[in-house]
């Protein structure tokens, strides 16, 4: 049975994502403390990776070797942000999208620091400079922008700051391998990182072509869900690319012009939320998912990214040496 590790990790916002984290670095056998501002929070968060880890053991999806007994036995969750920072080696902050919440936040968790502590932040939107500037240690500051649902979509993308110490984003990156994650390393900041800029690409796309008429909004996510979706299961864009032809250097010669002249006939960047066709898109929407039973679509969707991470997994195993 693998040990326990002495080093702590500092969980900052235990909700949907927080304690996710808690989740995940309990598997690598550190010793985990969730903050929030309440105690009903906490408590509630408490439940959630107890929920978590029993869900991942049923699933056959633990990471590491511990018991679930020895990860509960690793994590502590306090009210106190002095408390749950003392020590910590790591703090990944979980907080709401809101600039001037984490800046304030993250002033707070500087001045409690020291500068052996790597401060993280999970925000999907905002650059790591636009809260981490003023801060005396700002070198240990980067983003840690997880896919959600973490403990099912091992995806993590680090995005340094321009002042960010190039062995931070290192020792993270080390941090998150050891976790289950697999991480990816942006060089600089860009608005949106790499997992909004593909996705709301695909977006922009397909909000255009409902808006024109081209496709129904249920069409437009078959052709995902049914089609595109299933090959990036396993292989990236560009190695699709590189599949479907013989290499990407063919593939560019039989195939670019036409992606370039479809790529010009994209036009300007959409408008969205245009009135007549939010309200024709999520009309669609709510008769297959309705608002009232998002909760038990999003709970359905756990279950199969679930699966998917079982299959996957197997299947990794079975990969013949050679590929």
């Amino acid at each position: 049975m693998a040990e326990s590790k002495r080093e702590k990790i500092a969980i900052i916002g235990s909700g949907m994502i927080g304690h996710c984290w808690a989740t995940l670095f309990l598997g690598g056998g550190y010793q985990v403390c969730m903050y929030d501002i309440s105690q009903d929070r906490v408590d509630a968060a408490l439940n959630a990776v107890q929920f978590k880890l029993n869900k991942l053991k049923d699933e056959g999806l633990l990471h590491g070797t511990l018991s679930i007994e020895e990860r509960l036995a690793n994590l502590s969750t306090t009210t106190d942000l002095q408390e749950c920072l003392a020590g910590a080696i790591y703090a990944q902050e979980s907080a709401v999208e809101d600039l001037q919440l984490k800046t304030d936040l993250f002033m707070k968790i500087d001045s409690l620091t020291g500068p052996d502590t790597i401060l993280a932040s999970s925000t999907s939107t905002l650059a790591p400079s636009k809260f981490t500037e003023n801060l005396k240690h700002r070198e240990n500051c980067l983003v840690v922008h997880p896919v959600n649902p973490p403990v099912y979509c091992p995806l993590t993308e680090l995005i340094p700051a321009p002042w960010t110490k190039p062995a931070v984003v290192d020792i993270t990156y080390s941090l998150m391998t050891a976790i289950g994650q697999s991480p990816i390393k942006l060089t600089r900041e860009v608005d949106g990182f790499a997992i909004n800029r593909l996705q709301y690409a695909i977006l922009a796309e397909a909000w255009r072509m409902v808006h024109s008429g081209v496709i129904s909004t249920a069409d437009v996510n078959k052709v995902i869900s049914e089609g595109l979706g299933l090959r990036w299961a396993f292989y990236g864009p560009l190695e699709v690319s590189h599949m479907n032809a013989d290499g990407i250097k063919h593939h560019n010669e039989r195939y670019g012009p036409g992606v370039i002249r479809v790529l010009n006939d994209f036009g300007p960047t959409p408008t969205f939320f245009e009135p007549e066709t939010l309200e024709k898109i999520a009309s669609d929407l709510n008769q297959k998912i309705p608002v009232e039973k998002l909760a038990a679509h999003r709970a359905w969707r756990e279950h199969q990214l679930g699966a998917i991470a079982q299959l996957k997994r197997k299947l990794a195993k079975e990969k013949p040496a050679d590929l």
